[in-house]
This record gives structure tokens, sequence and C-alpha cells, in this order.
């Protein structure tokens, strides 16, 4: 861009490329609605008011003009698309900027896959802002693909479009000193870095906070996120597909608070995506739960921008990014067009931009388990109270609750809900295989498995019988990833994830159309919770309270060991 043609078309003396007249501007800064138009030069906006000589015109004829959404926590990975067809789904939606936390396809393939996912980006009408993955793996009772430490920190924060540090999910790292913790904030002191702390309060939080963490996504709470905010950090309100805290959090959303305050969906699958949309869901949620549309459309653009320190984004100002949505009803929030950098990239749910046909070379054949024998999955029970995983729908929090239990081979009790929970070590053929107890899936036969399992990604399967696991298992090595639902030792239905076990090269709606039978076949087998497959992937995680399940063993969170 030629700055001093910018200023002449800002002064009215060169005509713009592109005028949007007679439009109902929002001011994410004021709050107000002005009417005017706006001039867009060379992808940025020159000025707002009563510009009219331009190449092109548009005529909005009283529609709202916005900025682009930003989603200021995103995992890609999570929607199970490549990332051409991650931006065809979220971009007729509005959303023009994701702020992207790669450490799924991270903990998989190291750095390989963030240069995949970057180079793919390149020629997509959609900002990938990414973050330099924090915790590869996430601790260290569980087996990743990869490690990244401070060193590669520090060469993945120089990368063109990095934002800062990803979520640091190692809390109890960070709020105990530990060295390695320590030594990858130190390399993003001067950059944004994102919090992970769910539950986390008092000294503790304080201890964490100073560190420099100024975000969290993982609060469910009204008293967690109020005493978030009192100690400065912004409050994420999280929207996706199994975690749900909007209608909670909500309230905390005040005339004092709200600069504070932004949303985003962090996890959401490629079918919700389609159907329900990205940022633009939790908009259009937030409306209809009683917030004011500006002030909603405010925490999906301008509070993103300003925490992620994107000063050109965010806002319709001089200057600015010419990143724009209109919008023909705000309390229904019909996004009609999308332009990115200026230009048109969605018209009337169309998508209108490039495509990326990046090949994934070297990030298949991802899936390597060590062969074992059949009494592999026996789990001795000496008798009295067993450690058991509670799935609680609609969140990724368990709980661990206490089981009384026969002494012996334990069997599965469909009729009780418990049921075997095995995680398969698929990196590094190490053989390793954790086995637990899990309540809360339903399941009165078969099993479901995926190799979609934060933040590892590790082969997590839950069944009522170990030849449905085993099923499972043989049907996932086949596909080398992805997910499946087995009946009577044998797969009824299939979703293939052939790049590192986490993203399909099929078009979206394949994706979504296969996503859907799979979660409609494993609702046959029992009465499941809502989102199973997004519940299986995270009973691997250990860093969320309280109870889980690693290629290791079982690990209590709150005590951060495995027991």
């Amino acid at each position: 861009m030629n700055l001093a043609d910018l200023i002449a078309v800002a002064r009215g003396d060169k005509p713009a490329d592109l005028v949007l007249t007679n439009a109902r501007i929002i001011n994410t800064f004021t709050g107000e609605i002005e009417k005017g138009n706006v001039a867009i030069f060379s992808g940025h906006i020159a000025g707002v008011g009563k510009y009219s000589e331009a190449k092109e015109r548009i005529d909005l004829k009283g529609s709202y003009l916005a900025p682009g959404f930003i989603n200021g926590h995103i995992h890609v990975e999570s929607s199970m698309l490549h990332p051409s067809q991650y931006a065809r789904s979220v971009v007729p939606h509005g959303t023009t900027s994701i702020v992207t936390d790669l450490h799924e396809i991270t903990n998989v393939s190291g750095i390989a896959g963030i240069k995949f996912v970057l180079d793919c980006a390149r020629t997509l009408p959609l900002d990938f802002f990414f973050k330099a993955p924090s915790c590869v793996p996430a601790t260290h009772m569980e087996t990743a693909g990869a490690v990244i430490e401070a060193k590669e920190i520090a060469r993945l924060l120089r990368l063109k479009g990095n934002a800062g540090l990803g979520e640091m999910m190692n809390y109890p790292g960070v709020i105990n000193g530990f060295a390695p913790v320590l030594d990858k904030i130190q390399a993003a002191r001067d950059k944004v870095i994102d919090g992970h702390a769910p539950g986390v309060s008092g000294p503790q939080l304080n201890a964490y906070i100073s560190a420099g963490i100024y975000s969290d996504h993982e609060v469910t709470t009204i008293k967690e996120g109020r005493e978030k905010l009192r100690r400065g950090m912004y409050l994420m309100i999280r929207e996706g597909s199994s975690e749900k805290n909007l209608a909670t959090l909500l309230p905390l959303v005040t005339d004092k608070t709200w600069k504070r305050c932004m949303f985003v969906v962090d996890d959401r699958s490629c079918s919700d995506l389609l159907t329900d949309g990205d940022v633009d869901a939790v908009v259009r949620k937030a409306i209809r739960l009683g917030l004011d549309p500006i002030r909603a459309i405010q925490l999906a653009t301008i509070n993103a921008a300003e925490h992620h320190r994107f000063y050109d984004l965010g806002a319709i100002a001089p200057g600015y990014r010419a990143n724009l949505i209109t919008i023909k009803d705000l309390s229904t929030l019909q996004i009609d067009k999308v332009f990115f950098n200026g230009k048109l990239s969605a018209s009337g749910g169309k998508y209108l931009g490039k495509s990326s046909d990046k090949s994934p070379d070297g990030l298949m054949k991802s899936v390597n388990i060590r062969k074992f024998g059949p009494r592999a999955l026996d789990l001795k029970i000496n008798g009295g109270a067993f450690p058991v995983i509670e799935i609680i729908p609609g969140q990724i929090v368990t709980k661990k609750i206490m089981i009384e239990l026969p002494a012996g081979t334990f069997k599965a009790h469909p009729d009780r809900d418990i049921l075997k929970a095995v995680v398969f070590e698929r990196h590094k053929a190490s053989g390793n295989i954790g086995i637990g107890l899990v309540k809360g899936f339903g399941l009165k036969s078969g099993a479901i498995a995926s190799t979609i399992a934060h933040d590892s990604h590790n082969l997590v399967v839950v069944g009522t019988t170990d030849e449905d696991i085993l099923a499972a298992v043989k049907a996932i090595e086949e596909m080398q990833g992805g997910l499946v639902v087995c009946k009577g030792a044998k797969p009824i239905a299939r979703l293939p994830l052939p790049v590192c076990g986490l993203l399909s090269l099929d078009p979206a709606e394949d994706v979504s159309r296969q996503f859907d039978g799979i979660e409609k076949a494993a609702a046959r087998l029992g009465k499941l919770p809502p989102a199973p497959f997004a519940l299986l992937s995270f009973i691997a995680l250990p860093v969320i309270p309280e109870l889980r399940i690693t290629d290791i063993g079982i690990v209590d969170v709150l005590q951060f060991k495995l027991i």
C-alpha cells in the first residue's frame, strides 16, 4: 500500500478502489450507529463520510456495516477440516480473523504441522493468526508425538502471523515455578500470553497472573469469572460444541466490565460451523439472551482486537483494514456480504474466496500402535472404592467419584453406566495403554473411539466390551486416524481423518455428513450425551479437573499426579 495514496483518498483527492454507500455503520468505539459511506483503498479503510468517487460502488441500501468477527481463541483442528475447507465454512458466517492455538496438530507432528497450516492460509480470505503452542506435551503424564521447548517457542514467536504464546495449560507448573515452563513464558514476555486456569483462585490465581498471563477461556462460574476480571484478566466467554458457558457467564457483561470480555468458541465441530455458525452463532445467542446487539458485536470484534494487539482490526475507521460484514437484521444477525481486505469473499452465504490445495506431505500415517496381547486390556480391581471419571454434559470438566466395585477383573456395567476407558499411545509405538473407568457416556452396547484426544491425541476408546474396544482400535489403525463406532465387534460407522489423525481431506459438506452419520450411529448404542465425540476427546486431557485418563494411567488433576 502506498501511504500517500491512501491519505489522498481519505482527503477526497483521489478515487477509492471501492465505496460502500448508504450504510448504517456500527461504531465499535462508541456503540453508535452512523449513516454514511465507507471508502476503501488498497485493502484499507480510507475514510467514513460522504465519499462517492471510486472504481467500484456497492449500494448497501441501509444494511448495517460492521467489522468482521474475530474469533479470539480457536483450535482449527477441532473442526476436522483442511484449513481451506475451514475457511469455506466460517467466512460466510462473518469470521474474517481467527487466533488459533495450533497445539493439536503440533502435539502430533511438531513444527511441521504449524507450517502446513500457515502455508495453506496464505491464499485464503481469512487471517490465521497463530499462537506458539506452550504445552507440547501438555504435561509429563502423557506421551505426545513431539516436544516443544523454550528454544522452539522463541523460533515460532518470530514467524510471520504469530500473535503470542498459546494457552498456558500447565498452570501448576506456572504456580509452582517449574523452570522449563517459566523459560517458555520468559521467551514470550513482550507478547500476548493466553491463559488456561480452570478453577484457580486466591493466591494461586495471583501467582498465575503475575507471570504475565491475562486471559482465560476456561471459566465456568460467575464467581470464578468475577474474580478473574477483578485481577485483570480478559474473560473469554466460550460457547463451543461441547463447552457451553455463555448463558452462565453473560451476566458478568455489564457497563463496567464489557471492555474486558470477548466471545470465543475454542472447539467447534464441522457440522456446527456449517449449520449453526462460528462466532456469529455466539453473538446471535447472546442477543437472544438479552445482550444489546451492538454490545454483542463489540465483544466479537474490537475487544478481541485490543486484547491481541491487532491495532488495525475490530473497527470501521480510517487506516483500519477493510475486513467488513453487512447485516440485514441485527436481532437475527443475518449476515449478507463479507469483505476481506476490501475484496468480497462471501455473499448470501456463498463462499467466494480462493482455496488452497496444499498437500499434507509427511503428516499422514501417524497411527503407530505396538502390537499387544489379548490380556492387555485386563483391569484388576482389588475390591472397594475405585476412582471413576464422571462426565458432565455440556462441560469439559469432569468429576472424580469413588464407586464400590467387587474384586477381580473388571467387566463393564452398562446398566450402571460404568464403562471401560482406554488410551493407546499411537505416536511412538511405546506400548503404553492407560485403562480406567468412566460414567456418563450412556453406552448400552458397543464402543466409540477417536484419535482426537486433547492434547496429545493418542487413541481413546470407551466401550462396553473388550471385543468392541479391540475392533475400534483395528478400524482406527486401518484408517490411520479418525472416529469410529463399533457394535458386535465390528465397525458400523467411520470418519477417516488421515492428516495427523485430526483432519480430513474431504470437502466440508462431506465431512459434516460423515460426522452426523457417526454421531447418529453412536446415539443408537444407548442414551448418549450431546456431542459424545467431543466429550470423548477431552477425557484424556490432564489439565482440566478433576479426573482424566492418559496412555500412562489415571490422573487426578487437582493433585496433578498419576493415581
